[in-house]
């Protein structure tokens, strides 16, 4: 297919087009294999700072982060607005040819317009459309809906899209962004009156928190320093910000969580109140303390604030109170590639405000017939989008899990019940700059849940001799109880080991959910995301040296969980032999683990043994089993041992840059996943959604 590019425009600076850029790019990671970025115009190149590293265009910076695309900074950018001002017209030609270097490697292009921090009068959106115009780039408009109303907003983009067309561009539709008001809840028929033209018109609410900034860019805006607190704890956004001059008792009833309190440094009773408040539940959580003037805490009370060890950031600056209020009151925060709550709510509010669909439609991009890895996790996500269930995360305490929970939440992909205290999780959550509201925080002491969970544990495990008084201390234990949440459907699935072993984590579903009948193992499989396919290897996590009926057992489980996640199962049972061609204890265990599950499982498309590449390359393949319909193209392999799977899995993650998902556990009655103590907060949002599609499919009868 040719390449396809989109334009994304505006008609004046601060319309949010970086948020719509990011959503359209993650629309066409999800339909084609290359994606690429390019900034037609940039305020600045890449060249280095007076402060040493480099002066570079954040919104640049943030799309080329982005896992889809695979493009330098340098070679994405086409001219400044120096070059443009100098001489307009080589300026068009260098662009149009930087351009085409980015679209030759890729199957589409974002293409983003100039965001109007250099004046160029009223001629800079005309000077977008001509760029647009010999890109060939339809144009998707973005007009803000900030401080307007409806009258406003259609004016605004009838008039920009005259101005568009009259330089011969292309527009396809418009994106009201940042709007307020009766603009926010323009219902179909009225969007369609915003362009008077035939074309989608979409809007985005306004979202305060979206252009927050972020301690560091405050800090940085006032020519601040961190004088205590955790800089980690940097990176939390900035909700509210106010002058801490009144006493403290006034103060205190102006407070906010993500409020950031501006006092002089010599108001020490200011600062300490702070700190209390920050120590004290059920009390604000702020985001920040700056000093100003220059004054530091001294003497009895300078040591009292360092002995309390805030984490909230304390931040020290020379400047007076009113140019630290009047900097930080101008400071909007950007879209850098590490906010991730502002990607997640970003992501979250185009996908439910654009039609993705109609606006693939009208840029006329195919789906590729290849299967991504990011195409793979988005399809992930949708399909747990469309029937949520509630799974319980029993780690509580981790702040990667916390990351996940916000990142799930605010993606719609799945209720959550996260296992703990809740006045520290959300205490902590808060001071992350995370939104867990909608998470229920459960602790595994609840008097009426352990007493309950006590007896049908008791029950269960009466054959053992376990009593009510003793499985009262077993549930509390967090994966028990998270477990017996499970069992009783109190929730549909489970995720852990962040902080736990794998065997901490299943043991109780071993004794409590057990294994679907006809099925004598629990398993794992791990979904292998090559560049342009997903396959399946199993068991890399659970069983170390399974019996032929067990390896059976697991090639039919594999199979199953394949399927489910639209994997076509042709099932390559592995081992150092192919065919008849060897023979040997471990040969012959997979002969007769094959032989099982052709005899169980007719409808199985399933070959063994065979040779690793013998299953994977079509040339082997013709001479070594040139009558075979698995050899040469498998999709779910299955490993004679946990030795040979779990290196084989780790060899092709590393050597081949495979995306591996998983472990997901197969043939238990209700889903519950294991994480590695290494999981990324990537890693723990899959596996939520994949418990959540298992979950599903349970209830349909199919596959857990």
């Amino acid at each position: 297919m040719s390449t396809r590019s989109i334009y994304i425009a505006s008609p004046e600076g601060d319309t949010g087009k970086s948020t719509v850029a990011l959503g359209v790019l993650e629309l066409l990671v999800r339909q084609v294999q290359r994606v690429g970025v390019f900034r037609a115009v940039s305020r600045v190149p890449d060249r280095p700072s007076a402060a040493g590293g480099q002066v570079r265009d954040h919104v640049l910076e943030t799309m080329l982060a982005h896992d889809g695309v695979d493009l330098t900074y340098a070679e994405t950018v086409g001219v400044t607005y120096d070059e443009v001002h100098a001489d307009p017209e080589a300026a068009l030609a260098r662009i149009v040819d930087r351009y085409h270097a980015v679209a030759a490697k890729c199957d589409a292009v974002v293409v983003l317009g100039t965001d109007y921090t250099d004046v160029s009068g009223a001629t800079e959106l005309a000077f977008n459309a001509r760029v647009a115009a010999n890109l060939d780039s339809p144009v998707l408009l973005v007009v803000s809906g900030r401080d307007r109303d409806l009258e406003d907003v259609t004016t605004l983009a009838r008039l920009s899209l005259a101005e568009l067309r009259a330089n011969h561009a292309q527009p396809i539709a418009v994106v009201v962004n940042r709007a307020e008001g009766a603009v926010a809840d323009a219902d179909r028929a009225t969007r369609a009156r915003l362009s008077g033209e035939d074309l989608p018109t979409w809007v985005i609410p306004e979202e305060p928190f979206l252009t927050a900034p972020t301690i560091a860019q405050l800090t940085e805006a006032v020519d601040g320093t961190l004088l205590l607190g955790d800089k980690d704890l940097m990176a939390r956004e900035a909700l509210d910000v106010i002058v801490g001059a009144m006493t403290f008792e006034n103060l205190l009833g102006r407070l906010a969580d993500g409020t950031v309190v501006i006092t002089p440094g010599d108001r020490t009773d200011v600062l300490l109140g702070m700190l209390a408040v920050q120590a004290a539940p059920r009390f604000p959580s702020l985001a920040g303390v700056i000093l100003t003037g220059g004054y530091r805490p001294t003497g009895r009370s300078g040591q009292l604030a360092a002995a309390l060890q805030p984490n909230v950031p304390i931040v020290l600056t020379e400047r007076d109170t009113y140019e630290v209020a009047r900097a930080a009151s101008r400071t909007r925060g950007a879209m850098t590639a590490t906010a991730q709550r502002k990607h997640d709510v970003a992501r979250a509010m185009f996908e439910q405000r654009v039609d993705g669909d109609e606006l693939l439609a009208r840029l006329a991009v195919e789906r590729t017939p290849v299967v991504t890895p990011l195409m793979f996790e988005h399809e992930l996500m949708e399909r747990a989008r469309a029937d949520r269930r509630t799974v319980v995360l029993p780690e509580g305490d981790d702040d990667r899990i916390l990351r996940a929970a916000s990142t799930v939440l605010a993606r719609g992909i799945a209720d959550l019940v996260i296992l703990g205290d809740e006045t520290v999780i959300r205490a902590r959550a808060t001071a992350l700059g995370l939104d867990v509201s909608a998470a229920r925080v459960l602790s595994p002491h609840d008097a009426e849940h352990v007493e309950r969970f006590a007896a049908e544990y008791a029950r269960l495990r009466a054959h053992k001799g376990m009593t009510v008084e003793r499985a009262r201390e077993i549930v509390t234990d967090v994966s028990y109880f998270g477990t017996m949440m499970v069992h009783l459907g109190l929730a549909d699935g489970m995720v852990s080991g962040a902080a736990h072993t794998t065997a901490h984590t299943i043991r109780p579903s071993f004794e409590i959910i057990k294994t679907r009948p006809g099925v004598s193992v629990v398993s794992s499989v791990f979904l292998m995301c090559l560049p342009d396919r997903v396959l399946a290897y199993g068991d890399c996590a659970v069983n170390p040296d399974p019996t032929a009926e067990q390896l059976a057992d697991i090639a039919a489980s594999s199979a199953q969980t394949a399927a489910q996640f639209g994997v076509e199962p042709r099932v390559a049972m592995l081992s150092y032999s192919t065919g008849t061609s060897g023979s040997g204890a471990d040969v012959d265990k997979v002969r007769t683990a094959t032989e099982l599950v052709r005899e169980r499982h007719p409808e199985l498309n399933v070959e063994g043994p065979i040779q690793y590449d013998a299953a994977v390359d079509a040339s082997v393949a013709a001479s070594k089993l040139p009558e075979s319909s698995v050899a040469g193209r498998a999709s779910v392999f299955v490993f004679p041992d946990l030795n040979t799977g779990n290196n084989t899995y780790k060899a092709v993650q590393r050597s081949a840059g495979a995306v591996a998902i998983g472990p997901v556990l197969q043939g238990l009655n209700k889903p519950v996943n294991d994480l590695s103590r290494g999981a990324l907060v990537a890693d723990i949002v899959n596996t939520v959604a994949i418990t959540a599609i298992q979950a599903q499919g349970a209830t349909n009868g199919e596959s857990a």
